[in-house]
This record gives C-alpha cells, sequence and structure tokens, in this order.
C-alpha cells in the first residue's frame, strides 16, 4: 500500500516525521526552485508502519518555501544523508540528518506532502542509533 500524508498544522507534523524517520537520499536527491515556491526531496523511507523491514521510494514535497539554508554540509554528493527528524518552528521547518547536517526552509506555512511513489522492498538493512 503506497502512502500520501499532508501536514498543514503542526498537530499533523509528528506522525509525518515519524513515517520519514531513517529515511535516507543523497545532496542531488534535493532541488529548490524558488520561482515555484517549493523543495523537493526524494528518498527511500523507511517503512515504519509495515510488519516486514521494507523501503520504499518516496517524494516529499515542501510548499510555500522562500528560501534554503544548509548547514554543515560537508559531504560529497554521493554521500547517503539519514534523515532523523523534522521540526516546525514558524516560519521555518528543520530537517535534521544525521553527522549534524541540518535543512532549514523559510516557509510562508506549513504545507508539507509525502507520497510513496513505487513498490516497496523488503532490506536488512535496519536504522541503527547511537545513544
Amino acid at each position: 500500500m503506497n502512502l500520501t500524508l499532508l501536514a498543514q498544522t503542526p498537530e499533523d507534523l509528528p506522525a509525518l516525521a515519524a513515517l520519514l524517520q531513517d529515511a535516507t537520499l543523497r545532496a542531488p536527491d534535493i532541488a529548490f526552485d524558488a520561482r515555484g515556491h517549493r523543495l523537493v526531496l526524494l528518498g527511500n523511507r523507511y517503512r515504519w508502519e509495515a510488519a516486514a523491514p521494507s523501503r520504499s521510494r518516496a517524494a516529499m514535497r515542501i510548499e510555500t518555501t522562500t528560501r534554503v539554508q544548509r548547514q554543515h554540509w560537508t559531504q560529497g554528493a554521493d554521500a547517503v544523508l539519514n534523515l532523523l527528524t523534522i521540526e516546525w518552528a514558524e516560519p521555518h521547518l528543520t530537517l535534521s540528518f544525521s553527522d549534524g547536517i541540518t535543512l532549514r526552509a523559510h516557509c510562508e506555512a506549513l504545507d508539507l506532502i509525502l507520497e510513496d511513489l513505487g513498490d516497496p522492498w523488503t532490506t536488512t538493512r535496519l536504522p541503527k542509533h547511537q545513544l
């Protein structure tokens, strides 16, 4: 089953952020369309809601984005980024990745869409976190 979710209020965000925790992506899979006021991230979402370990290709669109800032992006284009959490503190949506990497989107409103793009596949690589 493919997933499509929308977050438009701060109360909507925790469930969507939980489903995106441990998504993996690469820097070239992040695109900011300044004219269209849209930030798009493509990645492989770990399917926390599934009974068996699996991932799904997913797109996250952040609408009404007027500016994007990156912090601690020292990895090369081929490096895999691991999404840890998403937080909203108006007017910023902050995506925190492992190794202290952050992406902060300045948004006119909270308007985030998560959509699975294809069939899931099984995986033997489970998310691991250091305490």
